[in-house]
C-alpha cells in the first residue's frame, strides 16, 4: 500500500491522484477508483470529489497480471526472412507487441506462430529490436535468435543503419530539407503523449519535400534516433503536424485510419554475412489513393 496526505495540491481526486501517481494515466487512476483500490480518509471516493489539504489518500496497488503471449496464424507480409532475421512490412492497425488490455492480434502474436525469436527482450517483446506505432504501416527487422538481436541493437545505438519514412503533413514547407533537433520526454501536460521538452532526450529527425500541394506537403523524414512518436512530435513542432493524426494533428484534416506515415525504406548489417541490406515497401492503398485525391483537387495554384 502507498500512502499520501495533501498538502497543497486541490481539485478533482482524479485529477489530483495523477500528478501524486504519476506512473497511472487518468483513465487508469479511474479505474483504480472504481476497483475500491484508491481510498481517501479510509473512505471511497468518486473522480469528482473535491479535495482538500490533509486527506488522506491511499492506494493499494493491483496484483500484475502475468500476459500469455499466444502464437496466432495470422498473414504476415514478408519481404525477407533467412535463419537470424526476418523484415515485416506492417500493415497499418497492427499493434507491434502485446500488453496489458491489448495481448492478442499483434506482430508478435504473429510472428511466434510462424518462426522462433530471440528471448532478450522477455516474454512480450521477444524478437522486437525496435517499434513503429499501431497506425505507422511499413518496414520492422525483427531478429530470430539473440546473436542477431543484439548485432541489431547496437547497429540502432550506434546510428549506422537506415530508417527511412514517407509522411503527408499539413501546410507547406518552404525549405527543400531540413534538421530537427529537439529533445523528447513525456509531455508533462498530457502523460499519454510526447513533447519537445528542455533537458529530455535527445531526438534528430532530417527531412526532404517530396512534393508540395496547396495545403500539404508530402516529406521522406530519416531517423537519426528513434523515440517515441518521434516523426509526429517534431513535425508538429516545426508547425506541420501529420495529416490523419488524432494525437498531435488538427480536428480538421483528411480521413484516413490515422496519421499518414509510412517505414518505406529500412537498411541494416546483416549480424552474420556483414552485408548491408536495404528494403523498401510501396505506400499503402489509403495512402496512395490520398496522393491520388490532392493531385486533382489540391495542386499549387
Amino acid at each position: 500500500m502507498v500512502e499520501a496526505t495533501i498538502t497543497t495540491q486541490t481539485g478533482r481526486l482524479d485529477k489530483v491522484l495523477t500528478t501524486i501517481f504519476p506512473q497511472y494515466s487518468r483513465s487508469q487512476i479511474q479505474q483504480l477508483l472504481e476497483q475500491g483500490n484508491i481510498l481517501v480518509n479510509e473512505t471511497l471516493q468518486k473522480g469528482k470529489y473535491k479535495v482538500k489539504a490533509g486527506d488522506k489518500i491511499s492506494l493499494t496497488e493491483p496484483a500484475i497480471k502475468e500476459l500469455e503471449v499466444e502464437p496466432e496464424n495470422i498473414a504476415l507480409d514478408i519481404v525477407y526472412e533467412d535463419d537470424d532475421v526476418i523484415v515485416i512490412n506492417k500493415p497499418q492497425g497492427m499493434v507491434v507487441h502485446p500488453a496489458p488490455g491489448h495481448e492478442h492480434h499483434t506482430l508478435v502474436n504473429a510472428l511466434l506462430y510462424h518462426c522462433p525469436l530471440s528471448t532478450i527482450n522477455g516474454t512480450y517483446r521477444p524478437g522486437i529490436v525496435h517499434r513503429i506505432d499501431k497506425d505507422t504501416s511499413g518496414l520492422l527487422m525483427v531478429a530470430k535468435n539473440d546473436q542477431a538481436h543484439r548485432s541489431l541493437a547496437k547497429q540502432l545505438k550506434d546510428k549506422t543503419n537506415l530508417r527511412e519514412y514517407v509522411a503527408l503533413v499539413h501546410g507547406r514547407i518552404k525549405e527543400d530539407s531540413g534538421t530537427i533537433k529537439a529533445p523528447l520526454a513525456r509531455s508533462p501536460k498530457d502523460r499519454k503523449k510526447q513533447a519537445v521538452v528542455s533537458g529530455g532526450r535527445d531526438a534528430v529527425t532530417h527531412f526532404k519535400v517530396l512534393k508540395r500541394y496547396q495545403d500539404y506537403t508530402l516529406v521522406s523524414c530519416c531517423l537519426e534516433t528513434g523515440r517515441t512518436h518521434q516523426i509526429r512530435v517534431h513535425m508538429k513542432y516545426i508547425g506541420h503536424p501529420l495529416v490523419g493524426d488524432p494525437m498531435y494533428g488538427p480536428k480538421k484534416t483528411l480521413k484516413g485510419k490515422g496519421q499518414f506515415l509510412h517505414a518505406a525504406k529500412l537498411g541494416f548489417t546483416h549480424p552474420k554475412t556483414g552485408e548491408f541490406l536495404t528494403f523498401e515497401a510501396p505506400l499503402p492503398e489509403i495512402f496512395e489513393k490520398q496522393l491520388a485525391y490532392l493531385d486533382k483537387t489540391n495542386k499549387i495554384k
